[in-house]
């Protein structure tokens, strides 16, 4: 199959799941509260149940998949997994029902983002390794796309009916998905066997760890930044929650082009080097956001913070696919698991926000994007066969060291 017949069921794939997703994740919230009736304690704890049954789900998953060549067919359960959750919670009202849905049909659906990702890797990097992370940026920008549209269909179908309707469809977009990978996604080989003269091991290198820590400090200030966002322009700038939402929409306006411009960049530069300024682009955001004393300044940062999630969250997948080539079932977990272990993170830390003041949100998000950039700046990953632009090698004996 070329490149391109490939890339159209992939990209049908990514646009069914991501408007899935994107119907549900934001009125999850509110489905607790208003459908479920839960309460507040039960609302958190439910949170924190999805985001950790999914980490721990998306994790065991990705592992297995590198061990037998079975993505396709794991793709696949992901999707029927997704349609039953969907369609079963459609229905479902009960808390613990809902519960244990979470953290077994729908943590098993969450896999499907990263397995993705994983299947289009080995595809692209089979068929046209130069271009691999460039294709990887377009399928993460179909995604976003998706996340723009997602939304405002939810919104309608909520006014139309009621959260039946919402998950009804999400449902019916799941199994959309898997009639696609088993109609046109064929079976990907196993995981290449390693060189002579090299050792086989199932552990990611070193490096890894710390690059990842660096990741999640990141997207922690970006997602308590959103979190934040109307709070702080209607409390202390002197806006509305409107105001908020048009500053978040232009953001996403900006991300869709900067994805795909970086896509293309990446096949002339090194992804490390494009992240590098992505993430030094978040340090400035984070600044500006912090001294902004009207809703058009916050506005115009909004440059600079699309930069950082078109570099992050465009790239990202492919770089750590790049320090793991023979595991992108378990590189890319890596990578999508900073999320959830970010909206974690975030957490406690707008509780500190609503204490004192929604500047403060900025103030910490500073320093954790500092140091997040200052991890990404120290630990370079390990030289890979990936086909992409190498980095100059490092002169200096503690750079080599």
């Amino acid at each position: 199959m070329s490149l391109s017949r490939r890339f159209v069921p992939l990209g049908l794939m990514f646009l069914t799941t991501g408007i899935a997703t994107a119907v549900v994740g934001p009125f999850l919230g509110l489905f607790l509260s208003t459908a479920v009736e839960a309460s507040p304690v039960q609302a958190t704890f439910f949170l924190v149940t999805a985001s950790l049954s999914g980490v721990a789900m998306s994790w065991a998953i990705g592992r297995i998949s590198d061990r037998r060549p079975m993505r396709r067919t794991l793709l696949i359960i992901a999707a029927l997994a997704g349609c039953a959750g969907a369609g079963l919670t459609a229905f479902i009202r009960d808390y613990w029902v809902l519960l244990a849905l979470t953290a077994t049909a729908t943590a098993i659906a969450g896999s499907l983002f990263p397995q993705s990702f994983a299947y289009a890797r080995q595809a692209l990097q089979r068929d046209d390794p130069s271009r691999a992370a460039m294709g990887i940026s377009m399928l993460r920008t179909v995604f976003s796309i998706a996340w723009v549209g997602g939304p405002a269909l939810a919104a309608f179908l909520l006014e139309a009916g009621d959260f039946r309707y919402v998950y009804g469809t999400a449902s019916i977009l799941y199994l959309v998905a898997a009639l696609v990978a088993v109609r046109w996604l064929p079976e990907m080989e196993a995981p290449a066997a390693p060189r002579d003269g090299e050792t086989h091991s199932a552990r990611p290198p070193r490096v890894v760890y710390p690059i990842l820590v660096g990741f999640a400090l990141m997207q922690t200030s970006m997602v308590l930044g959103v979190q934040a966002m109307p709070l702080f322009a209607s409390t202390e700038l002197g806006g509305s929650v409107g105001d908020a939402g048009l500053v978040l929409g232009l953001c996403a306006a900006l991300e869709i082009p900067l994805m795909l411009g970086f896509g293309w960049l990446s096949t002339r530069l090194p992804i490390r080097r494009i992240i590098l300024v992505g993430a030094a682009c978040g340090v400035l955001y984070q600044a500006l956001a912090w001294s902004a004393t009207s809703v058009w300044m916050l506005a115009a940062a909004q440059v600079p913070n699309a930069i950082l999630i078109a570099a992050v969250s465009g790239l990202g997948i492919s770089y750590f696919q790049d320090m793991m080539p023979r595991y992108p079932g378990r590189a890319t977990t890596m990578f999508t698991n900073t999320f959830p272990i970010a909206q974690i993170l975030a957490a406690p830390l707008f509780g500190l926000a609503q204490e004192f003041g929604f500047r403060l949100a900025y103030g910490l998000n500073l320093g954790l994007s500092a140091l997040g950039l200052l991890l990404l700046l120290i630990f370079r990953p390990p030289a890979s066969n990936s086909g992409q632009p190498a980095e100059p090698a490092p002169q200096t004996a503690v750079d080599q060291a």
